[in-house]
């Protein structure tokens, strides 16, 4: 069982830190995108081997819902946006404008996806 506690981040960064240190404890690297969080999940390297059953217990997630959510996620397609390249920019202000308008995903929303797609890993919100 892995625990991600939600009272130790506040941000995305802080998030793929927990991760990196849950995660990939004998690693030479970190995860620093959505990509390489769902890479990770599959298994194989870090603490878990390929498609082995999985429970994450995700501790203050209505704090990480609050933290993860509209604001942080607006600022994070808007970064995206003002860096440009090599972001999909019409894509990601898609994404964006559909926030705004309350039918889009929050980085919460999409990290809990992103865990439930893959089909070995429970996932229980505290």
């Amino acid at each position: 069982m892995t625990v991600i506690n939600g009272s130790h981040f506040s941000n995305l960064e802080g998030f793929y830190e927990e991760i990196s240190q849950l995660f990939m404890k004998d690693e030479d690297w970190k995860v620093g995108t959505l990509d390489g969080f769902d890479d990770i999940l599959y298994g194989g390297f870090g603490v878990f081997e390929d498609n082995e059953e999985i429970e994450i217990i995700w501790k203050d997630s209505q704090k990480s819902k609050e933290d993860l959510g509209f604001n942080l996620t607006k600022e994070f397609y808007e970064n995206k946006i003002r860096q440009g390249k090599p972001f999909n920019v019409e894509l990601i202000q898609q994404k964006l404008d559909e926030l705004i308008d309350g039918n889009g995903q929050t980085l919460f929303e999409i990290l809990i996806e992103i865990i439930e797609s893959h089909k070995n890993i429970t996932l229980t919100l505290e």
